[in-house]
């Protein structure tokens, strides 16, 4: 098993607008990722956020080759789609869990 964490953050402005995209067209995207066995989509609930919203997208892979076909490919064109749809408004940071020990 292996781990990715994509955390979206947006701007005040957009966000009405990128909850529904979440909703929506981010919700069929990630339906349709072959490589993700499991998925895990939050929205974050933080003290330290005073400027916008984070959601993240927990993604759960069957090995560590599926995790690193999916940023070299899948990543790549998520990211240019929001990026188009969104310009600078939404950031994604991506974060690699490589597992030290698990009780799941």
């Amino acid at each position: 098993m292996s781990l990715l964490s994509l955390t979206f953050h947006t701007n005040q402005d957009n966000l009405e607008n990128f909850e529904i995209y979440t909703q929506k067209e981010l919700k069929q995207l990630v339906e349709n990722l072959y490589q993700v066995e499991k998925y895990y989509f939050s929205e974050v609930a933080s003290d330290y956020i005073t400027e916008g919203k984070n959601y993240n997208l927990l993604l759960i892979f069957d090995d560590e080759n599926l995790r690193e076909e999916f940023i070299v490919n899948e990543l790549v064109n998520i990211s240019e789609i929001i990026s188009k749809k969104f310009g600078e408004a939404v950031i994604i940071f991506k974060t690699e869990l490589n597992l030290q020990y698990s009780r799941i």
